[in-house]
């Protein structure tokens, strides 16, 4: 069980979302939650005038709402905002969004009823997902429509994917014996103003970037090998003359790969000086991507501490405060970061992949293929890595930069943050497939320098390539091996062997 209390950091996020442990509130939470909406209710009786509390939303704020409609405000919050279109987020990314919204809430400045995170958490456990389209948030006051579709359910509205099927929710929780929530006040506003979507596409991005970012370093050691260039860029006193933390980890994965190398013995006296930069660069520019992801896991982990709402209650200091808490401004600025680092990888992947298929530039026959001429070889993947790095220079284009006002100039500024990071997702899918025609092109390669091994850390990749992709002897389909290629990157399983061969990478 995993119990929310005042933090919640990435490895506990994964074991929710991706192995879906069981998780539910600390007694303190609780204790923070009913201390909280103690001092709500003592606000509604007092009648003064709360934002979200007992007003109208956004422009029109200035509204006072009667006591006897305070409820009723609440569900027509969730039923008009509920509006987002396109495709639904995937189910990791509304169980993400389930978990952050109970975490923020738990922290207890929101004024929610301990059952209203219980009820959120209980749709969790029971991996009863609500239905959330893709699209329609731009980042502030929140993740607004996302987060009104996520939190339907609650009150017996809109979708739910369950057990495979997409269902009306009220019809579900009938199934189950559990009744509808009545949302009391100020609750429906605490449920839907936050940055709980764009942050849990950013913590599973992350999640799935470590892994990418080894395999990247992986790469580079085979096509080294493959191209028979230099490890001189690779020496720990380049790293330390430079010292960028991201840049020494690199090169430090990329010497673990190639140790033990009969390639590069076997060329030791060659004439060339330098390679290219697709190589000899290889530390500084994956480095760079190496420390602006670790900048955008610093911005998410905060987040995943923080209070998002608005307003926020303060019970122990007897006031509320109307601010920006739910302004994605800071993972907006992150997700661009993070798509601008992850489209790097591609570009200089796609680089290497010219390199290894250009006979003038390789020594290897052209395409990498037996037979030129009369068999393509791997031609046509270059073209296909070109195409994905093309897009990925659109895709990177920030969309933090822009704002469009809404709520009739109340809200004049807007984050479009979950925009950003639903763009980094697609950045870095196309960066998994280009990594993948890098490798296929390294093995093929490798193949050619046989019977010279290549480092122990390459050698043991370059196996397991060709334990579910044989040598290319002749023109053949080659997009189902792909895709099983890029299912060794997703799930781990190179790194996993790499590291077996050489010890654990950075």
């Amino acid at each position: 069980m995993v119990e929310l209390d005042r933090t919640l950091d990435l490895e506990a996020f994964r074991r929710v979302v991706r192995e879906k442990a069981p998780v539910g509130l600390s007694p303190a939470a609780k204790e923070r939650l009913e201390g909280c909406r103690a001092f709500v209710e003592q606000l509604c009786v007092q009648n003064e005038p709360v934002y979200g509390l007992n007003t109208g939303f956004g422009k029109l704020a200035s509204v006072r709402i009667a006591a006897a409609d305070l409820k009723l405000l609440q569900r027509n919050l969730l039923l008009s905002h509920a509006i987002g279109v396109g495709e639904p987020f995937p189910a990791e990314v509304v169980r993400g969004m389930l978990l952050l919204r109970a975490q923020s809430l738990a922290l207890g400045y929101s004024g929610v009823r301990v059952e209203v995170v219980e009820r959120l958490l209980w749709f969790l456990n029971q991996d009863i997902l609500p239905l959330v389209p893709s699209q329609g948030s731009v980042g502030a006051s929140g993740d607004l429509a996302p987060l009104a579709h996520m939190c339907l359910p609650l009150i017996g509205e809109g979708e739910v994917l369950h057990r495979g099927r997409v269902q009306p929710a009220g019809e579900v929780l009938r199934v189950y014996g559990v009744e509808a929530l009545e949302l009391q006040a100020k609750e429906g506003l605490a449920l839907i103003n936050g940055t709980q979507a764009m942050t849990a596409l950013l913590a599973l991005l992350l999640l799935d970037a470590e892994v990418l970012l080894k395999t990247a370093d992986i790469a580079v050691a085979m096509s080294v090998e493959a191209l028979k260039g230099s490890h001189r860029p690779f020496d720990e006193a380049v790293a330390r003359l430079r010292p960028h933390p991201g840049m020494a980890a690199t090169s430090a994965n990329v010497r673990k790969l190639l140790q033990d190398s009969e390639i590069m013995r076997s060329h030791i006296d060659c004439d060339k000086i330098q390679d290219a930069y697709s190589l000899r660069a290889a530390p500084q520019v994956h480095g760079a991507s190496r420390d602006a992801l670790t900048h955008v896991l610093e911005v998410v982990r905060r987040e995943m501490q923080s209070v998002t709402d608005n307003p926020l209650v303060l019970p122990e200091e007897g006031r509320t405060l109307s601010a920006g808490n739910f302004h994605g401004q800071p993972l907006a600025l992150a997700a661009d970061y993070a798509g601008i680092a992850l489209a790097e990888l591609a570009n200089i992947s796609e680089r290497r992949i010219e390199q290894m298929l250009n006979p003038a530039l390789s020594g290897l026959p052209a395409f990498l293929a037996e037979g030129s001429g009369l068999n393509s070889g791997l031609m046509i993947s270059q073209y296909t890595a070109a195409a994905l790095v093309s897009e990925n220079k659109v895709l990177a284009h920030p969309a933090s930069v822009d704002s469009i006002p809404t709520s009739a100039n109340q809200e004049d500024h807007v984050s479009m943050g979950t925009i950003g990071a639903r763009k980094a997702r697609s950045i870095f899918e196309n960066t998994l497939w280009v990594l993948a025609i890098e490798l296929a092109s390294a093995a093929q390669a490798l193949d050619f320098h046989a019977p010279l091994r290549p480092g122990k850390g390459v050698e043991a990749v370059w196996q397991r390539i060709r334990q579910e992709i044989p040598h290319l002897d002749r023109d053949r389909y080659l997009k189902p091996e792909l895709l099983r290629l890029c299912e060794l990157i997703r799930s781990g399983e190179l790194v996993r062997v790499a590291e077996r061969a050489v010890g654990t990478l950075e």
